[in-house]
């Protein structure tokens, strides 16, 4: 399990150093990634949109050239990784609406598509994605193999998903998870940040070789198998 935020930048390129760790993985046929909501900034309203440099100087106390330099060495470890990053320019709002989305692009088998338009627009591209309302989120959608007019209809009623959402956040608080990106592996082991692809490495292996085999408390049960089922005897 992955917690992940579409608007957290260090979710963008942990999520990428993961995927390198697990394409090499020799048993990543039988791991199966699921992403959860998080978000950073619940309380903000919808329409509460400003630069990114902005936000990190209030948030963070931090100046202008302070803020600027964290987004080149952002935009620098993006680019180690193979991401388009734009350093100037971006803006933050409030994401409610995209993790509800995901929520029914999980369902239509399409999650890991639409996350990843999702970071690109955000954080590669130019153009908004908070501003331009839901019509640009439409767009992204399709692009990641939805239905258009299904997608209008979730981003329209702001209940659907948003239990999934909510019950997301809970599980995280509940695992101790205060911050993104967040990894859990087999429910017994957390990766906090975007680590190297040598400690998601060393964590799967680890994860995969603690697993607990089955314990057989009676072998004596009749019982079908390759060969057939077992004829009574009389």
């Amino acid at each position: 399990m992955a917690l992940l935020v579409q608007a957290c930048p260090w979710c963008y390129v942990g999520k990428a150093r993961f995927e390198k760790a697990l394409a090499a993985f020799p048993h990543r046929d039988e791991v199966e990634v699921v992403h959860r909501s998080f978000e950073l900034d619940p309380g903000r309203a919808k329409d509460d949109v400003q630069p990114v440099l902005a936000m990190l100087t209030k948030k963070y106390g931090m100046s202008a050239a302070q803020a600027q330099a964290g987004e080149d060495n952002l935009g620098a470890q993006a680019a180690a990784e193979g991401l388009d990053y734009q350093t100037r320019g971006r803006d933050h709002g409030n994401t409610f609406d995209m993790h509800r989305l995901l929520h029914f692009a999980k369902e239509q088998g399409r999650q890991d598509e639409l996350i990843q338009l999702l970071y690109r627009a955000n954080f590669a591209e130019e153009r908004s994605l908070f501003t331009e309302g839901a019509e640009r989120l439409v767009e992204l959608a399709v692009a990641a193999g939805l239905d258009a007019e299904a997608v209008r209809g979730v981003l329209a009623d702001p209940a659907r998903y948003a239990d999934d959402v909510r019950a997301d956040e809970r599980e995280a608080a509940g695992l101790g998870a205060n911050g993104v990106p967040f990894f859990v592996l087999d429910r017994k082991y957390g990766v906090s940040g975007a680590q190297p692809a040598e400690v998601f490495t060393q964590a799967l292996g680890q994860a995969w070789g603690a697993r607990s085999p089955l314990q057989l408390i009676d072998e004596g049960g009749a019982a079908c198998g390759p060969d057939g089922c077992a004829v009574p005897q009389h």
